[in-house]
């Protein structure tokens, strides 16, 4: 079999032009031949293995990335999401881990080898399955370190000596303070989304983390983007990297068709159900605020659409569901935040709606880069009020892209919202509620009048009462004690160990 030409994008460390300054890979000459998974310098079983999972030819960022990988050196790498950055470094991990295998000293597992970090644990989770995907039957081998979920089963599952941690900083962090896990022996560190991850304030924690690592260690760094504060920070982490540079990273991918409506905001709704009914395909909406979402889901539901909704005042196990939900076809339409939508990783969403217009144009790009992934083709749609046509146009000045503009409907049905109160009408049903709000057993007689504004006496929360069924947000409160969903409810400390402590959930 003839092997395609790999050496022009194979660097390593000792290579003079690395010395200086990290080095972008040039283009292979042999470009029109397509590279291939089995054409890598890895080993046979990983060339199998790969192929029963399907991959056969690598993107770009695998096809640059993973040569040099394979040799050592350090990545720094930027590209868009949806481009396969997963595998460019879980199979240089993989070779490198089956074809040195470290074994186990007397009395003692082995030691955690490679780690890799992410900002949420959704991202984290999506990591491990493709991990498990090409070391099937090895569920002992890798272990996921993060928030909102069980912390007892996390500490017992680092006790059988896995090779491979897939952590966010906030839970990992907690158990290095604690010593609780060990990771001076790890070879090769990936710091993943590292522009959200500082995005989300985890500097401090990173710090800490790298600095608990070994200082001869191989470190592959990625990013959606890579501005002089990122660059300056990454500088710190990584020795004479490989550059790699895929697309544009700063705009919206020319996959995706950019539509833009002008609508009223009490037919934002209306004019969102007829694309429903008219186009084909998932819809991930994105709306402003944890309300509004919440709202825009349960409208939804009542015009005959399957919806569900992500936020930050979801419990882990209701985030879980909602995006297996939506990934699996149970759910045509899932309504998100910002924040949450941070995890979403879902293959093949035909459409994003900005309900809301966002705040800022890298949320724009980072909205609209959940559709048009790995090839495939996307539309994204823009409802854009009157007043708002100002920064909608310098959406398309910062980010230099044109949007195509439309009208909606004048005739579509416009939504219902913040009706007065007939209190009148409902007094009776106000008194109830109002003696509802009383514990006992003992009757009370309700007021003859209600003075001022109805205000709920239940818990002091007001009509909105936050989950507290752990978790968190997606970017996650690390100081936001208890246990997330799913623990076990034994004690963090055990006889015999150091475990002590408050459960800090991280992330």
């Amino acid at each position: 079999m003839t092997t395609a030409t790999l050496e022009p994008q194979t660097v390593t460390q000792a290579d003079p032009s690395v010395i200086a300054n990290p080095t972008s890979l040039p283009s292979s000459s042999s470009d029109s031949i397509p590279v291939r998974f089995t054409d890598f310098d890895i080993s046979d079983s990983l060339k199998n293995r790969l192929t029963n999972a399907g991959f056969t030819i690598p993107t770009p960022v695998q096809a640059k990335a993973i040569p040099p990988a394979l040799g050592g050196a350090d990545i720094l790498a930027t590209a868009s999401t949806g481009t396969g950055k997963t595998l460019s470094f879980l199979v240089p991990m993989i070779e490198r881990m089956d074809a040195t295998s470290v074994p186990s000293t007397r009395g003692k597992r082995g030691p955690i080898r490679a780690l890799i970090l992410l900002p949420t644990r959704e991202l984290a989770m999506q990591v491990l399955e493709a991990y498990w995907k090409l070391v099937p039957g090895s569920k002992n081998d890798a272990v996921l370190v993060c928030g909102g979920l069980s912390e007892n089963n996390q500490l017992d599952q680092l006790d059988r000596g896995p090779r491979l941690v897939v952590a966010t900083p906030g839970r990992l962090e907690d158990f290095l303070r604690r010593r609780e896990i060990n990771i001076n022996s790890v070879e090769m560190l990936v710091l993943d989304e590292v522009d959200r991850m500082l995005d989300m304030g985890f500097l401090p924690a990173i710090r800490r983390i790298v600095g608990a690592v070994p200082r001869n260690r191989q470190t592959m760094c990625y990013s959606a983007t890579l501005d002089a504060n990122i660059r300056e920070i990454v500088r710190d982490y990584v020795n004479k990297p490989i550059r790699i540079e895929i697309g544009q990273t700063s705009r919206p991918s020319d996959r995706v068709e950019l539509r833009v409506y002008t609508v009223m905001q009490d037919q934002k709704l209306g004019l969102l159900d007829q694309m429903l009914r008219e186009e084909q395909g998932t819809f991930l909406v994105f709306s402003r605020t944890k309300h509004g979402a919440d709202r825009i889901s349960k409208k939804l539901e009542k015009l005959g659409h399957d919806s569900d909704v992500i936020h930050g005042d979801r419990s882990q196990s209701q985030r879980i569901a909602a995006l297996k939900g939506f990934q699996n076809g149970k759910h045509r339409v899932l309504v998100a935040t910002d924040v949450a939508a941070r995890g979403i990783d879902v293959h093949d969403i035909a459409h994003v709606v900005n309900y809301d217009l966002p705040n800022a144009s890298d949320d724009f790009v980072h909205r609209i880069g959940r559709t048009g992934r790995a090839g495939a083709k996307g539309v994204a749609t823009t409802f854009v009020m009157p007043q708002e046509k100002h920064d909608a146009r310098k959406l398309e000045r910062e980010l230099k892209i044109k949007f195509e503009w439309r009208e909606a409907d004048k005739n579509l049905e416009k939504e219902l919202r913040n009706q007065p109160l007939d209190t009148a009408a409902q007094g009776q049903n106000l008194l109830q509620l109002e003696t509802r709000a009383w514990r006992g057993n003992d009757p009370v007689t309700p007021m003859a009048s209600v003075p001022g504004p109805y205000r709920s006496k239940s818990n002091g929360n007001g009509f909105r009462g936050r989950s507290k069924s752990g978790g968190g947000g997606f970017s996650g409160g690390r100081n936001s004690g208890g246990r997330g969903p799913g623990s076990t409810g034994r004690p963090s400390s055990r006889p015999g160990s150091s475990r002590s402590g408050p459960a800090r959930r991280g992330q």
